[in-house]
């Protein structure tokens, strides 16, 4: 039906072109649109008037706000035996997640806390599991913003990898060609809301992409993406097939879709305008009946999948080319091209689905270089070389990240809220063209003072109460 449709509306598409020697596609390049005057306006006037914290505060507010302080603990499930738990437990969050590490950290605290005291907290008292939740606690409260609205609904999200070095002798470590460096990956799945929903760290030498499902599933907030999007390292036919199965609607970004196979339906369609894009190869054609003979199967492994009894790592590592001979990939592979043809055509035919691809990508690829400039410490190396710890404080970045999006999110609430009382004209496409990953308004260096991290800031207000006119 896509390629009917497709093949449809070709004479009105003005941004592709196909040889009709070669079928090669091609498209036509669109600039990106610029931020308007007003928009540059508004942006300048937000930054002047957003009240500045240190990252501790930034931690604080949230911990405050969303009591993600009340997950960690010791692992026997008894009360902590801290005093004041929560300041104990912000600073370890961003001890780890800045990357400082308790020995450098406390030389800026005042005496207020020991390197042995936050070592034994985040080794006893901060699972990987309990740090998911956390993180899960902070993504909800910044879905229950109205400011995060303007940004999207939660039901869209990017995958994306980004080069976390790492000193040479440890399991994880391993020279990555393509990023440059020694050391592991940082692969998150961010929201178009701007935070993160789930992070893992992964070896260099492994293909991004089997991790994209069990990162949405393994995604404990109520912000449940449908739609995901990623960039070349995320497809291959049985992940475009294993996701069918699952119900998400997996839209990479394709950069080399001139030198990709459009498998027809059948060996005798052939279609009036766009038919040069399909293999004249009957073998290349999608295989129904093998689908059909093995539907069934495939559908018993989408349940074990959803359900966590079959890892969708472990089963998408043994889905690869190797598998040439294996029943199940070979349905998943038929399933996969046919999916992959149809999210072909609707690539080349939508220019708005193009562009929300690219604003997708383009915000996970924010959110690396966001986490980047809050690694501050030990020159942005990650010094652990056990696996555990080195996944701790990639969650630990994470919930400091989030953590500063979210307490930057309510203050841009309260600065608009304030803007529009005094008479400023806020367009929902201004503030769309805002982002949270804000660095004017975090301050990364300097004593950090813990004293006063135990003080509530207030309740803050998620309602951005613009006029009629505006959102």
């Amino acid at each position: 039906m896509i390629a009917e449709t497709v093949d449809a509306g070709y004479p009105d598409n003005k941004d592709l072109t196909i040889d009709p020697v070669t079928g090669v596609p091609s498209l036509a390049v669109r600039r990106a649109g610029e931020r308007t005057a007003s928009a540059e306006k508004l942006e300048e006037a937000l930054s002047e008037r957003l009240p500045a914290h240190s990252v501790l505060e930034h931690l604080a507010r949230a911990a405050h706000w969303t009591d993600w302080w009340k997950r960690p603990g010791p692992r026997s499930g008894s009360e902590p035996k801290l005093k004041e738990p929560l300041p104990r437990y912000v600073t370890t969050a961003f001890v780890y997640g800045s990357g400082l590490g308790p020995a450098q950290a406390v030389r800026h605290m005042r005496g207020s806390v020991t390197a042995h005291e936050l070592g034994a907290i985040a080794k006893r008292h901060f699972t990987i599991p309990v740090l998911n939740r956390c993180g899960a606690d902070v993504v909800n409260a910044h879905a229950g913003l109205d400011l995060t609205a303007a940004w999207g609904d939660g039901s869209v999200a990017a995958v994306d990898g980004t080069m976390m070095d790492t000193v040479i002798d440890n399991l994880l470590a391993e020279t990555s060609i393509r990023y440059g460096g020694h050391g592991g990956i940082a692969h998150h799945l961010v929201s178009d809301t701007y935070v993160a929903l789930f992070s893992r760290f992964i070896p260099c030498g492994v293909w991004e992409a089997v991790y994209l499902i069990d990162s949405l599933l393994a995604n404990e907030s109520e912000v449940r993406p449908d739609t995901v999007h990623a960039d070349t390292q995320g497809q291959s036919f049985p992940i475009f097939g294993l996701a069918h199965l699952l119900g998400i609607d997996l839209l990479p970004r394709i950069r080399n879709f001139q030198d990709l196979t459009f498998h027809r339906p059948d060996p005798q369609v052939r279609y009036r305008h766009i038919d040069a894009l399909f293999s004249a190869d009957p073998r290349t054609c999608i295989d129904w009946q093998l689908i059909e003979s093995g539907w069934k199967d495939l559908m018993q492994v989408g349940l074990s999948v959803r359900e966590g009894t079959v890892s969708s790592v472990t089963l998408l590592r043994r889905l690869n080319n190797h598998s040439r001979k294996n029943q199940i990939y070979r349905v998943f592979r038929e399933v996969g091209r046919a999916v992959r043809t149809a999210v072909l055509l609707r690539y080349l035919s939508d220019p708005q689905l193009r562009e929300q691809i690219t604003r997708a990508t383009n915000k996970a690829e924010a959110y690396n270089g966001y986490t980047k400039w809050l690694h501050f410490g030990g020159d942005g190396y990650l010094r652990s070389r056990d696996p555990e710890l080195q996944e701790k404080a990639v969650k630990f970045l994470d919930l400091m990240a989030n953590s500063i999006i979210f307490s930057t999110t309510v203050d841009m609430t309260d600065t608009l809220r304030q803007m529009a009382a005094q008479g400023w004209e806020l367009s929902p496409d201004d503030i769309a063209a805002l982002s949270p990953h804000r660095r004017d308004n975090v301050l990364r260096f300097g004593d950090y003072d813990t004293a006063t991290l135990h003080i509530p800031p207030g309740p803050y207000d998620s309602a951005l109460r613009l006029p009629a006119d505006g959102l």
